[in-house]
């Protein structure tokens, strides 16, 4: 997947590997693996065992962000639970290292995996979350993907109950949801400080499905 600013590489541990350990390497405190059920690991050699194991699967179907600046991978994501029969795909196992949080080539690089998904030919595309990851919660709303509601003790994660969260959008959302990518992610949008002069959630959130007058925000 070809964007402006990534690459969305098939994850390769020998050509991803080093760069991935790096970039995850400045998130000292361990953030990003918190809601993650692996992680962190503390040496090369352990990252690559596990990516190894990852890399041989076909669901999930791991990527490698690779940012087009300085050819480096900066984090990854995946398509899971693909179901072709109902034409649903999910994208998850999302780690962005430092480099690519809150960057135009991290809101690119979903863009790339959303589109390639409905123009495909799937009709629902998902994300879910642990429901107490709050950035998570509004990382979905922000590209467009609408509150469904809670799935209560889903699962297990770390030794402690998950509560999941789920999100999706649907294909006779896309054309609107597209537009609002396109929008946001041209030049004209972002300062010089690549700060954006119209944000991304004001795009796309009247498309949201109100599931509620709780939902989530």
């Amino acid at each position: 997947m070809n964007g402006k600013t990534v690459l969305l590489e098939p994850l390769n541990v020998e050509r991803h590997s080093e760069d991935l350990f790096e970039s995850n390497s400045l998130d000292v405190e361990g953030e990003n693996w918190a809601y993650l059920p692996y992680g962190p690991f503390d040496t090369l050699k352990s990252y690559q065992i596990w990516l190894e194991e990852e890399a041989s699967k076909q669901d999930p179907a791991f990527f490698s962000i690779v940012r087009k600046l300085d050819d480096k991978a900066v984090g990854v994501a995946s398509f899971l639970r693909i179901n072709q029969t109902d034409g649903s795909i999910e994208v998850g196992h999302i780690n962005y290292s430092p480099l690519l949080q809150r960057t135009r080539e991290g809101t690119e690089a979903m863009f790339l995996m959303m589109e390639w998904a409905f123009e495909t030919g799937y009709r629902r595309y998902e994300w879910k979350c642990n429901a107490l990851n709050k950035k998570s919660r509004y990382a979905a709303q922000r590209l467009g993907l609408s509150y469904e509601g809670v799935f209560r003790q889903m699962a297990i994660n770390k030794g402690g109950n998950r509560n999941t969260a789920w999100f999706a959008a649907i294909d006779k959302e896309w054309k609107s949801l597209k537009e609002c990518f396109v929008k946001y992610l041209k030049d004209e949008n972002f300062y010089a400080s690549e700060k954006p002069i119209i944000s991304l959630s004001e795009l796309t959130k009247p498309i949201l499905y109100k599931l509620d007058d709780n939902e989530f925000v």
